[in-house]
C-alpha cells in the first residue's frame, strides 16, 4: 500500500525544487524504468502492480492499479513507477561533436532531442540554465530511457564557449544551407529557444550560422520545431564526417 507521505513525496517531484531537495526523480513505463535500472543511475523506490524487474526485494513495492493512479504523472499508467537517484552532475566529454541547447524550455523536445543524441551517439548535451531540466517527468519519459545513455550537464552557455575552445555553429533561419556548408567534426552545434532562436548573447560566440533549406513552393513555414530541426542538422553533420 502506498502512504500519504509516498503519495506527497512522489507527486513533489513534478517540480524541479523538490526534486533537488530530495535527489530524487520519477520514471515510468517497463522500458524506461529497465534502461534506467542497468544504468548509472541508482534505483531507490519501485513502485509496481506486477512486473519482476529483476531488483532486490527491498527496493520494491507492490501496488494496485488504483494506487499506481493516484502517484502516476500519465494519464494512461504504465504498470510500474520508480523513484532514481538524481546524480552529481557528470564533466563534459569533449569528444567530436557537442549539441548545446539554449533556451530550450519544452519537456517533448528535449526529451525528443536527448534520444536523437543517443541515435546520433552524441555524448554530451549541454543546456543553458534556464532550459527545461532534464529530470521533469515529461522529459524523462520523452527520453524512452535514452536518459541513461547522454551526458546532460546545465552550464552558463556563454562561459562554456568561449572557455571551449571549438568552432561554433548555431541554427539561425538565414544561415548557409548547412547541404552546402563546410563542418568540422569536432564542434559544438547551438539550437535555440523555441519561440526565439538562439539568444542575442550566444549568437555573437557563433562563428557560422547554418540553416536547413525551404523546399515548399510557396515557402510560407515559418519555422521548424527545435527537435525535428535537430534531427535533420546532427544528421547532415554525421553523414559528412563519414565522406
Amino acid at each position: 500500500m502506498v502512504s500519504k507521505s509516498q503519495i506527497k513525496l512522489i507527486t513533489s517531484l513534478a517540480q524541479k525544487k523538490y526534486r533537488s531537495k530530495h535527489t530524487l526523480f520519477v520514471a515510468e513505463g517497463i522500458k524506461t524504468i529497465n534502461e534506467l535500472i542497468n544504468s548509472k543511475f541508482s534505483l531507490e523506490r519501485l513502485f509496481t502492480t506486477e512486473q519482476d524487474f529483476g531488483v532486490p526485494a527491498s527496493k520494491i513495492q507492490k501496488i494496485d492499479e488504483k494506487e499506481l493512479k493516484k502517484i502516476s504523472f500519465l494519464k494512461t499508467p504504465q504498470v510500474a513507477l520508480a523513484l532514481f537517484k538524481i546524480p552529481q552532475e557528470f564533466e563534459i566529454k569533449d569528444e567530436n561533436l557537442i549539441l548545446a541547447l539554449d533556451g530550450v524550455r519544452d519537456p517533448g523536445n528535449l526529451g525528443t532531442i536527448i534520444r536523437l543524441c543517443d541515435w546520433f551517439g552524441i555524448k554530451s548535451l549541454v543546456c543553458s540554465k534556464d532550459s527545461v531540466d532534464c529530470f521533469n517527468p515529461k522529459v524523462v519519459q520523452a527520453t524512452m530511457g535514452s536518459l541513461a545513455r547522454v551526458n546532460i550537464v546545465y552550464r552558463d552557455l556563454k562561459n562554456y564557449i568561449e572557455e571551449s575552445g571549438l568552432p561554433v555553429y548555431g541554427a539561425f533561419m538565414e544561415g548557409e544551407n548547412v547541404y552546402n556548408a563546410e563542418t568540422k567534426e569536432k564542434a559544438i552545434l547551438v539550437m535555440g529557444n523555441e519561440a526565439n532562436g538562439v539568444s542575442i548573447e550566444i549568437e555573437a560566440l557563433v562563428e557560422k550560422k547554418i540553416s536547413i533549406p525551404r523546399f515548399g513552393e510557396l515557402k510560407e513555414t515559418e519555422s521548424l520545431n527545435v527537435a525535428t530541426a535537430t534531427a535533420i542538422l546532427l544528421s547532415e553533420f554525421r553523414r559528412k564526417s563519414f565522406t
